[in-house]
């Protein structure tokens, strides 16, 4: 941490992430360690990346009783091709009361329209553009599905006006539950198309059509919780009769 700090020419750093649960670190040592830091001076609220939405809500649980710096934030993988976190991870961080901070929203780039069914063979020509998508192509962010969201991407963006990574970016934004999209815009000019996001005003039918190509299935139990024959279990078959 110090060394971190010399390097960043500052006194404390605002929010620290704990980058990937490494399944041997023990929760306690890792919250105490945090704790410390904060305690220290030298970092000002904590938070956690890439680790299960379990772990996460044991250590907040922890953290609570035993009056230790809470868990500020999570920061997750979520984008129209990476919907996972509805399941679990979301839903805990809104209960949790923690903001989630969406790492590739654009899906490596897949949804900004830069990729065909040509990447889908693999070939490369050894440029910095063909290796960042082999990268992308190693991570399985190229495939058939992935391309067919794009294309309603850049569909709907036409239709806006606007360019496909908006329309990714903006997608995030529509989730009360997320805080801010982490953007990695590497000129200027992609900061100020990125940041156009925020202009981005979606019908509901836009919006609909964009859920429905990336919609990924929940699974158990959430499928199960939510339908019908779980709803009767618990709720009966009890209604409401409007009289006049």
């Amino acid at each position: 941490m110090e060394s971190s700090l010399r390097r960043l020419n500052t006194e404390y750093i605002d929010l620290l992430y704990l980058h990937v649960w490494d399944f041997t670190t023990s929760v306690e040592e890792i919250l105490r360690g945090m704790d410390d830091l904060v305690r220290l001076g030298k970092v000002l609220y904590v938070a956690m990346s890439n680790l299960p939405a379990w772990q996460a809500s044991r250590m907040q649980a922890i953290a609570d009783l035993r009056g230790w710096s809470p868990l500020v934030a999570l920061q997750i993988e979520y984008s129209l091709i990476q919907r996972a976190g509805e399941r679990d991870l979301i839903p805990m961080a809104r209960e949790m009361g923690l903001g989630v901070v969406p790492y590739s929203p654009m899906g490596g780039g897949v949804l900004t329209g830069k990729y065909s069914r040509n990447d889908l063979s693999g070939s490369s020509t050894g440029s910095d553009e063909s290796t960042r998508k082999t990268l992308n192509r190693t991570l399985g962010w190229v495939t058939e599905r992935n391309l067919a969201v794009a294309d309603v991407v850049k569909d709907v963006a036409t239709e806006l006006g606007r360019t496909p990574a908006q329309v990714a970016l903006a997608w995030t934004l529509q989730n009360p539950d997320v805080t801010a999209p982490l953007i990695g815009a590497r000129t200027r000019t992609q900061l100020e198309d990125n940041l156009g996001a925020l202009e981005v005003d979606f019908t509901a039918s836009h919006l609909a059509r964009l859920d429905d190509a990336g919609a990924i299935d929940l699974g158990y139990p959430h499928t199960f919780l939510t339908g019908g024959f779980a709803r009767t279990q618990s709720h009966g078959d009890l209604g409401i009769e409007a009289r006049r």
